[in-house]
C-alpha cells in the first residue's frame, strides 16, 4: 500500500468538528459511549456524496441507523455463503437495535440508475462492469425496470427519474421477503417508508402508500428556505 499524507481537508474539518459540534455535543457523545446506540430509525440511502441522510435531516449522532450503497437498493432475502453487507446491515438494525421506521431514499440525478438506463439502451457499451461488482449489483434495478417501461420519445432522464422511484418501491417490496421484517411491519412494531431527494432543488417527496406515488412534504418551509437572502 502506498503512503500519503492524510487529507487536509478532512484535518481542516475535523478541527471545525471539534470547535462546533463535539464541544457542543460532548456529553451526547459521552453518553452513547456508555450506553450504546439507540436509533428509532434505519435509512437505507446511496453513496453518492451529495445525499448524506445526517445532513439532509439535520440529525444528531445516535439518531439515524444509515446504510448507504449504489442506488439505495435492497435485495431480496437470499441467506447463502456469500458476503452480506447490506442486508447485515438490516439485520443487525431490525433484530438488534430494533428500530421502528425503515426508510428507502432515492435521490435525483442518480449515476448508478443512469448508468443501468444506458447499459441497457445500448448493450454495446455497456457502462457498468459484469464481471465485477457494480453491473451484477445493478440488475437488481431490472425488475423495478420490467414494470416501468419507457415512454415512446420519453426524454432519457425523465425516464431515469421515474425507474428510480420505482426501484425505491421495489426495494420496499425486496424488504418485505426478509421473515423478521415482515413479521414485524405485519404487528405494526415496524414501519416501511420511501423518500425521494431532488439534489437540485433540495425539494424531498415521501412515497403516499394509498396512492403509490410521491408527493411533495414540508413545501411551505422549502418555499421560505429558498426566499431567503443569500449572503
Amino acid at each position: 500500500m502506498s503512503e500519503s499524507a492524510f487529507p487536509q481537508r478532512l484535518i481542516d474539518g475535523y478541527e471545525a468538528f471539534l470547535g462546533n459540534r463535539f464541544a457542543q455535543e460532548q456529553q451526547r457523545f459521552q453518553e452513547l459511549a456508555e450506553t450504546g446506540q439507540k436509533p428509532r430509525i434505519m435509512l437505507v440511502g446511496c453513496c453518492d456524496s451529495r445525499v448524506s441522510p445526517e445532513v439532509i435531516f439535520d440529525m444528531r449522532p445516535g439518531e439515524l441507523f444509515v446504510v448507504r450503497n449504489v442506488a439505495n437498493i435492497m435485495p431480496p432475502y437470499k441467506p447463502n455463503d456469500d458476503y452480506h453487507g447490506t442486508s447485515a446491515a438490516l439485520e443487525f438494525a431490525v433484530m438488534g437495535l430494533r428500530v421502528e421506521h425503515i426508510v428507502v431514499m432515492g435521490h435525483g440525478k442518480c449515476g448508478g440508475v443512469r448508468a443501468y438506463v444506458d447499459s441497457e439502451a445500448d448493450p454495446y457499451q455497456r457502462p457498468l462492469s459484469p464481471g465485477d461488482f457494480i453491473g451484477k449489483w445493478m440488475e437488481l434495478i431490472a425488475p423495478a425496470a420490467s414494470t416501468t417501461p419507457r415512454h415512446p420519445n420519453e426524454d432519457v432522464g425523465d425516464y431515469t427519474e421515474r425507474l428510480n422511484q420505482a426501484s425505491i418501491r421495489q426495494t420496499l417490496a425486496n424488504l418485505l421477503t426478509f421473515p423478521c421484517v415482515k413479521t414485524l411491519n405485519e404487528r405494526g412494531r415496524l414501519h416501511l417508508h420511501g423518500a425521494y431527494f431532488d439534489v437540485m432543488t433540495g425539494r424531498l417527496r415521501t412515497l403516499d402508500p394509498a396512492t403509490g406515488e410521491f408527493t411533495i412534504v414540508a413545501a411551505e418551509a422549502h418555499a421560505k428556505a429558498l426566499d431567503r437572502p443569500r449572503f
